[in-house]
């Protein structure tokens, strides 16, 4: 019978990543986890392996398990990838789609339609925010699964996923929300709507270089907005000192 113990320890430790309760940097103590799961310490260190190897954990010798955590030039990497990969994987999806892989991404479309009008205008878009993230994630899950590569597709979604820890540790860092704030980002969901069916378009009607430029601009976007949001709040912490010749030179 196969031993399920480690896969106990992977997705007790994955849940408790992805919902963060273990944010990044955190400590992965196995004697401590071991405790928590009820499992030994040898499925605690196969599954903190398999994380490692997911991107989500960080294992240095002597010094133990860390929850993931990037620097700015770790992240573009990733977003490099994530990039190249998810614009190829667009570019797939219009050759290989299926009538159902189109029925799958228009669903999700059109339930984005619906909720853009929901949230539009209002004062609190966050009983909705939820169902907006879950229906962005099954179109990009659409597309890429359209593509039939599979080992795209997993590579895809673990950079996602990677993605999506480095963004925990930078939600909230925002200003309050004003009205201004607001209706930038009733403009900003009607731009990735229009982004969305742009690349829907271009799957439906077997366009291959569209699709991929499509998704191209939508994936540099969201890193861009991602750039900006890291760089203001790390901007204060990777300032150094400048140097009496570039003060000579600033002058």
């Amino acid at each position: 019978m196969k031993n399920v113990k480690p896969d106990i320890a992977y997705e007790y430790i994955r849940k408790r990543i992805l919902d963060g309760d273990f944010p990044p940097g955190h400590a992965l103590m196995t004697e401590q986890l071991s405790e928590a799961i009820g499992v030994s310490r040898t499925p605690v260190t196969e599954a903190l392996l398999k994380l490692q190897s997911d991107g989500l954990v960080t294992i240095r010798p002597r010094l133990g398990a860390n929850v993931k955590k990037m620097d700015m030039k770790e992240f573009r990497e990733v977003c490099d990838m994530r990039l190249a990969l998810e614009a190829h994987a667009a570019g797939l999806a219009a050759l290989n789609r299926h009538p159902d892989d189109l029925r799958e991404i228009e669903i999700v479309i059109i339930a984005m339609r619906a909720l853009a009008e929901r949230i539009i205008g209002s004062a609190d878009d966050a009983p909705v925010l939820v169902d907006e993230n879950r229906e962005d994630v099954r179109f990009h899950i659409g597309v890429i699964s359209a593509a039939k590569n599979e080992l795209i597709k997993r590579e895809i979604l673990r950079l996602h996923l990677v993605n999506r820890i480095v963004a925990m540790t930078f939600m909230g860092s925002g200003e309050p929300s004003s009205a201004a704030s607001r209706a930038e980002r009733d403009a900003n969901r009607r731009a990735v709507l229009a982004s969305h069916e742009e690349i829907f378009q271009a799957i439906a009607r077997q366009d291959a270089a569209a699709a991929k430029h499509a998704m191209e601009r939508h994936i540099q976007d969201i890193i861009d907005k991602n750039v900006r949001l890291m760089t203001r709040t790390e901007g204060a912490l990777s300032l150094r000192e400048l140097t009496p010749e570039e003060l000579v030179y600033t002058s």
